[in-house]
């Protein structure tokens, strides 16, 4: 992109090329955890190469779309491509496995498509084929099945596969309206599986309540607000598919996160934006929340000195 925000952006169009080879890699990683291969090893660093390509792939998504203009309605020119692209990137994905953030991608480049300009005829007939895919995965695969057969009742094995759910709602439930004050809580000292990652919802929850609760979704949901500001405002079509883009990952993240600890959906290993341990994760949310920034300040708005972020 040579948009006047985007001076370090040149590369969206060629970088999925440039990083194929890394999702692929994890299959060789050194380092797995709780049964998925999600980690590349560097050094004495490990990496989630798929918190990278989330980002990668959006912004490479928003550059396609603008360049398509009134083709991005063509079957043909447009969702036939996006498709063989998202099963592409689905196969490697689903190989290491994280169907998790494969349902953020996918959701995250619907939406692009439909912002771009895209046929409700099309989104439909995306939604139902990958709809069917989708159910296939968890259908034909024991372990991802197995999870929903616990997320309908986790009573069914409490010390197995339903052990982290059940802890994590012993915790909610154990901070009733106010909590039971910070850094009191129990179900971290080795009772809830991942509690300082994915789970972490359920130990600020014990900590500080419903009300604190409550606090952490009215900013996340302010945070939605503005990120969505920003990409209505934004300077070209670039800058406001990219940042709806991102927005949507981080905002969807963190509804699948509270969603699955919450147990309204089913356990996915996803982890809390901004507050689950975790560098990648962390690192490249800061990094696509940083060029939401960049854009608010090229936007009609900025330029009249009211910034939205």
């Amino acid at each position: 992109s040579s948009a006047p925000w985007a001076p370090g952006l040149s590369w969206v169009p060629r970088a999925p090329r440039a990083n194929d080879w890394r999702a692929p890699a994890v299959g060789l990683a050194r380092f797995s955890h709780g049964g998925a291969k999600r980690w590349l090893i560097i050094g004495s660093l490990s990496f989630q190469p798929a918190e990278m390509i989330k980002l990668v792939f959006i912004a490479y998504l928003a550059s396609w779309f603008v360049k398509k203009g009134e083709k991005v309605k063509d079957f043909k020119e447009t969702v036939l491509p996006l498709m063989i692209m998202l099963g592409i990137l689905g196969i490697l994905i689903m190989a290491q496995p994280n169907l998790g953030t494969l349902c953020i991608i996918v959701f995250a480049s619907f939406s692009l498509f439909f912002i771009a300009g895209g046929k409700i005829s099309h989104i439909i007939f995306l939604v139902v084929f990958l709809s069917a895919v989708l159910f296939m995965l968890i259908r034909f695969e024991p372990y991802r099945m197995n999870r929903f057969i616990i997320y309908l009742s986790p009573e069914m094995d409490p010390q197995g596969i339903g052990y982290q759910i059940n802890q994590a709602m012993l915790a909610i439930g154990s901070g009733g309206f106010w909590g039971m004050g910070f850094l009191q809580g129990r179900q971290k000292y080795n009772y809830l599986p991942e509690s300082h990652g994915d789970s972490i919802f359920a130990v600020l929850a014990e900590e500080l309540g419903f009300i604190g609760v409550l606090f952490l979704m009215v900013l996340f949901l302010t945070f939605a607000w503005r990120c969505f500001l920003v990409a209505k405002n934004a300077p070209d079509q670039f800058g406001r598919l990219l940042a709806a883009g991102i927005s949507l990952t981080i905002i969807l993240q963190f509804f699948i996160n509270i969603g699955a600890i919450s147990r309204f959906l089913p356990l996915t290993g996803v982890p809390l934006p901004f507050i689950s341990y975790g560098g990648s994760s962390l690192i490249f949310t800061l990094l696509g929340a940083g060029i939401i920034l960049n854009i608010s300040r090229y936007t009609t708005k900025a330029r009249k000195g009211l910034y939205i972020l």
